[in-house]
């Protein structure tokens, strides 16, 4: 009988990007749990990307600051090709990393974030928030709830008047998909004017748990994702003296909040990897949201490796977008004011 196969099959391009990327934050990565920024930052110099009010892709960026004492800012990402009296929904994207790298004018993000506002069309704000170890649990969340009350406040002329702020989407990667969940549980027990959340798109969310699971054990040599890594990430994350069975990790698990009295948690659609390691803690997250009565789809793509969408080489990632396309489009069509 055949067995699974464990290492990924990818352009030669791709695999050089992945090993470059990995090696640098591995490098960066102390034993004593920090990150040498400096090191980080010379290396990744030039992946990182200037906004542009110029259209490029039929896509228009500018970077708007939400509190500059915590150099908290989000990228706009302007679709110029669509009528500026069609209403386009508004997807707040949260950047992946671990919680201790990456920001959104890292190319990768600045990439997909551009062809999916291009594509659904959409407008596409990419929070940043403050990095772990230097900031652990709750600053992530709180800092993602916060660029949230800053649209509700609209108080910015860059902002696009054809923005529907009553069809927002809240969506991440990775870590990013983890810290759009806890923004929803936190916008679901708060009061906002005008921004009105009706889905959420958690691609690849980083969840865990003090279990190893059975694709955490098996998929050993895949890119990006390994025990090592999740467990350093996991521990410059959370508060001193905590454990992976925390409320920010194991969502549903033993310590975990009860969100089925959540009636504004919005429908949710999980994305998991054949050749993500974290697959099976992605598909309890569903399987828990099923579980407490919450909307939820699933999508497997048995070929994807973690951070898959962001390599438009890969077929997964243009399927990924057109996912989201239709899960947008479904929900803006149901889920009328």
């Amino acid at each position: 009988m055949a067995t699974k196969s464990t290492s990924p099959d990818l352009p030669s391009k791709t695999r050089i990007m992945f090993a470059y990327q990995t090696a640098v934050t591995d490098a960066s990565r102390r034993s004593n749990g920090t990150v040498n920024r400096r090191f980080l930052n010379i290396f990744n110099f030039f992946l990182k990307i200037s906004p542009n009010e110029k259209p490029i892709q039929g896509v228009k960026t500018l970077d708007i600051t939400v509190d500059q004492s915590k150099n908290l800012f989000f990228r706009l990402f302007i679709p110029t090709k669509t009528p500026s009296d069609v209403t386009l929904p508004v997807i707040i994207y949260f950047h992946g990393g671990g919680f201790s790298f990456l920001s959104p004018d890292f190319f990768i993000y600045d990439r997909f974030c551009r062809r999916f506002a291009r594509k659904i069309p959409a407008i596409v704000v990419s929070v940043s928030y403050r990095l772990s170890p230097e900031y652990r649990f709750p600053t992530q969340y709180e800092d993602g709830l916060q660029s949230l009350r800053f649209l509700d406040g609209n108080n910015f002329q860059a902002f696009p008047a054809n923005a529907d702020l009553s069809k927002c989407f809240l969506a991440g990667d990775s870590a990013g998909g983890n810290l759009a969940h806890h923004v929803a549980v936190r916008f679901a027990e708060t009061e906002f004017r005008q921004v009105r959340v009706i889905g959420l798109i958690a691609i690849q969310p980083f969840f865990g748990g003090e279990e190893r699971t059975e694709s955490e054990k098996r998929l050993v040599n895949v890119p990006v994702v390994s025990i090592k890594r999740t467990d350093w990430q996991w521990k410059a994350f959370l508060p001193e003296g905590a454990d992976r069975d925390h409320e920010a990790v194991n969502v549903f698990g033993p310590k975990s909040a009860d969100i089925s009295g959540l009636t504004k948690f919005p429908a949710t659609l999980v994305v998991t990897g054949g050749f993500d390691p974290l697959q099976d803690w992605q598909k309890r997250y569903y399987e828990g949201l099923k579980r407490f009565g919450k909307e939820a789809y699933l999508v497997e793509y048995p070929r994807a490796i973690h951070l898959f969408y962001g390599f438009p080489e890969l077929p997964e990632s243009s399927m990924l977008i057109n996912e989201m396309k239709n899960f947008i489009e479904k929900l803006q069509a149901t889920k009328k004011c």
